[in-house]
This record gives C-alpha cells, structure tokens and sequence, in this order.
C-alpha cells in the first residue's frame, strides 16, 4: 500500500434484530458484536470476499441479545478470543471457554498485528458499554452505537475518526406518535438508550473532522424511522462525507477508508482486485 494507510470497513447487520461490525487490514481484522447466527455472518463475510481466518478477536460492546446472540458459536468455531469487561460478561451469561475471554477497562488499548483497538467508554442501560475505535497507523475508524447520548467521550473520538458508524436509531415525532408504550419511549429517548436522528445530526455538524470520508447511519428503528428520511437530513450537509445506511436486513459494500497524507480524503468503495487478498 505504500504511504497508504488504510482500512477495510463493513456492517454485516445494523439494528434492534442484530448487529456485527467488520474492520480490519489486508492481514488483520476485528468483529466488533456479533448479534447474527455464526452461519449468517458466514454467508455475508463470504459474499463480500472476506475471510475468518483474517479476524484476531471478536469485541463486545455490551450484553444486550442483539450484540451477543453469535459470540459463543463464533468464538468456539474459531478459537477467537472475546474482548468484554467483566460485568458485561457476568451480566450476559455467555458460556465462552475459560481461556477466551479478555477483560478490558475503559481507555484500554489493544493491538492485533497491525490494527489497534481503544475501548472508549458510553451511557446505555447495561452493565458497563463500550464504543470502540479501530485504528491502523493514523486512520480511524469508530463504533458509536447504543447509546444514550453524544458524551464528551464520543464527541473527542468521533472528531478523530476517518470514517464512524453512528447511531441514528429514531425520528422524534415517530416515537412520540408511535404504538410504543410510554414506558419504551421514556427508555429509549431518556439519556441511557439511544441516539435520535436529531441528536446524531448535531454531533456529525458540530464534530465531524475534515477529513472524515464515510459516515454510516447505523441502528435505525424499524418502526420510529426511515431510510429515507435519516440518509435526507446527513445528505443533505454531508459535504465530501459519503453517507451509507447500515440496514438491518443484509450487509452493505465493503469500504475502504484511506488518507494519503498531504492528500485530501475521498470516499471510495473497495474494489474487486483488493478483495482477493483477503
């Protein structure tokens, strides 16, 4: 790759029905969750020219079903280890074999050949969540998803990064007007469960870096919002940002996120020839 430096970035599924994140090098690569059966992130990582035996470990955001549904297969299937803090561990009720889970702490960093990881800490209701942002060299990529509410933490992370999944997770007025109960949309929009298309609009406008190339809408709610709607209000600012919604019902395109130093930053979508080296 020469000065290049760069990572290959893909949602295998994005929402309340599973999620599983996929980043990594041309040598070395991470899961972050895996809320979709080991089968079906199989079929997607295959679809896409990506390969198994490329993935270092397997990182767990928090113990909610729709992030942990895969782990136990995945990490026995594989021997892959399975980076979650203790309470989310004891609170998941994962059976993972006794030498394949890592405890980490929040800021803690890891490294995997030639990719980094750094758990940065979030407000949810669960045990102890965690973002995460993967890093190869200088470019990063970051995992902000179920969360309460754009916290210093992410706001100096998310300024940092090349490219961010971030969630997008629900239109205000569709909640209010919804059929959820009172009581689901008070949890939901109440500081410890997720972030609006507002809300999420505010920190892209107010912390996006320059250089950030591709910035993917990620949870959204199949009943309290819209493709249409999410990807019109990011669009509709985004500037030279390339805006993917992460679906909840297949894979997107694998992404190849790069900065050429002393070069400005364009979005670009992995080609045919590269994929063959994974």
């Amino acid at each position: 790759m020469g000065s290049v430096l760069s990572l290959f970035v893909a949602s295998l599924n994005s929402g309340s029905n599973g999620n599983c994140y996929y980043a990594g090098t041309l040598d070395d690569a991470v899961l972050i969750d895996a809320g979709i059966s080991c089968r079906e992130t199989e079929r997607r990582m295959k679809r896409l020219g990506l390969s198994m035996k490329k993935v270092r470990a397997l990182l767990v955001t928090h113990e909610h079903a729709d992030h942990i549904a895969g782990v136990e297969r995945i990490s026995r299937k594989y021997e892959l280890p399975v980076y979650i803090t203790s309470e989310t561990l004891q609170q998941s009720r994962l059976k993972i074999p006794r030498d394949l889970p890592k405890h980490f702490t929040s800021y803690e960093s890891f490294q995997f050949g030639s990719v980094s990881v750094t758990a940065i800490p979030k407000t949810h209701d669960a045990a102890d969540p965690h973002s995460f942002v993967i890093q190869s060299d200088t470019v990063k990529v970051g995992i902000f998803t179920d969360t309460g509410w754009a916290c210093e933490h992410i706001r100096s992370h998310f300024s940092q990064c090349h490219a961010a999944f971030l969630e997008s997770n629900y239109d205000d007025n569709m909640l209010e007007n919804g059929g959820y109960p009172q009581m689901l949309k008070d949890r939901i929009r109440g500081g410890k469960g997720h972030l609006s298309n507002t809300e999420a609009l505010q920190l892209f406008m107010q912390h996006r870096p320059p250089h950030m190339t591709h910035l993917f809408l990620s949870h959204l709610s199949e009943n309290n919002n819209s493709i249409r709607l999410a990807r019109g209000l990011f669009e509709s600012v985004a500037g030279h940002t390339k805006i993917i919604v992460a679906s909840r019902k297949k894979e997107t395109k694998l992404y190849h996120i790069r900065h050429k130093p002393g070069t400005a930053s364009r979005p670009e979508i992995a080609k045919s020839e590269q994929l063959s080296l994974f």
